[in-house]
């Protein structure tokens, strides 16, 4: 641990919610310099929050900062919903990008581009690095799981971008709010559902992630899930090329993911807004 704590600032932002409180929490510590990883990973996990991040000069020339994220159990390479909180929270801080319209953020996935997309920002969907059909034993464990029939999987898929995310496609956006998963039955699998919804129902495709184990069994808003889906979904023509989808609804949050495909890339966006800002001695 580190010997000597200092005071440090710090925010706590909500993403992917235009209305503050109803999207998923972050926390920033924005000047990190000199804290180790376990000093870290210990005020991640005293945070009680999905995920924690810290921000730090860049190593890379081409980025703006680095960040490194961290659950409260494990650090994450990428991570979708702690990117948008984290540029939004640097630019607030007064973070001025070295290319006009896009912050580029090192972690250790890489580099990640973000832009302003109107009034929020959007990330580019980092490549999955494991893609492709779940192996048969594994999707009859996440239909016991989700107590799904195995003829309601419409598909299921690794979608690795960081986090080890299986995407499971139901017929419906119905069908996903009305899952009650078996913790236990789910074991170590990192698990998002998607389910398309009825025309006019404001929203696109509802979608809930589970991360048994972890400080939160349901996560309100997930990007990175997010990013995978719609890889997985726009490659196989079972969205269009923008969509919104809503998740966290059976938590009582109001997330919005706004989704879009231009150029080969696909841009995960969603509203920031900074409900603490402080210091905190680390």
């Amino acid at each position: 641990m580190n010997p000597t704590p200092r005071s440090r600032p710090f925010h706590q932002v909500d993403v992917f919610a235009s209305q503050a409180y109803r999207g998923n929490p972050l926390a920033v510590v924005l000047d990190a310099r000199g804290l180790d990883t376990a000093t870290m990973q210990h005020f991640a996990n005293w945070t009680n929050l999905s995920e924690t991040t810290f921000l730090l000069p860049p190593e890379d020339p081409r980025a703006d900062y680095r960040v490194r994220i961290f659950t409260g159990s494990e650090e994450f390479p990428f991570a979708g919903h702690p990117t948008l909180g984290s540029a939004h929270t640097w630019l607030q801080a007064g973070g001025v990008p070295q290319t006009d319209g896009y912050v580029v953020q090192e972690c250790a996935a890489g580099l990640v581009r973000i832009r302003r997309d109107g009034g929020r920002l959007a990330f580019a969907a980092p490549p999955l690095t494991r893609f492709g059909p779940v192996e048969a034993s594994i999707r009859r464990q996440l239909a016991a799981a989700l107590g799904v029939s195995a003829s309601d999987i419409i598909d299921a898929s690794w979608l690795v971008n960081g986090p080890e995310w299986i995407g499971v496609l139901l017929e419906s956006a119905e069908q996903v709010l009305a899952l009650e998963p078996d913790q236990v039955a789910m074991g170590d699998l990192k698990v998002g559902v998607i389910g398309p919804r009825a025309p006019g129902a404001g929203t696109d495709f509802e979608v809930r992630t589970f991360l048994p184990g972890d400080a939160m069994a349901e996560d309100p808003v997930t990007g990175s899930f997010n990013a995978g889906a719609a890889q997985w979904l726009i490659g196989s023509d079972r969205a269009p090329k923008q969509y919104v989808a809503s998740q966290g609804t059976v938590l009582g949050r109001a997330g919005r993911i706004h989704i879009s495909s231009e150029d080969g890339d696909i841009w995960v966006g969603g509203d920031s807004t900074t409900c603490i800002r402080g210091t905190v001695l680390l």
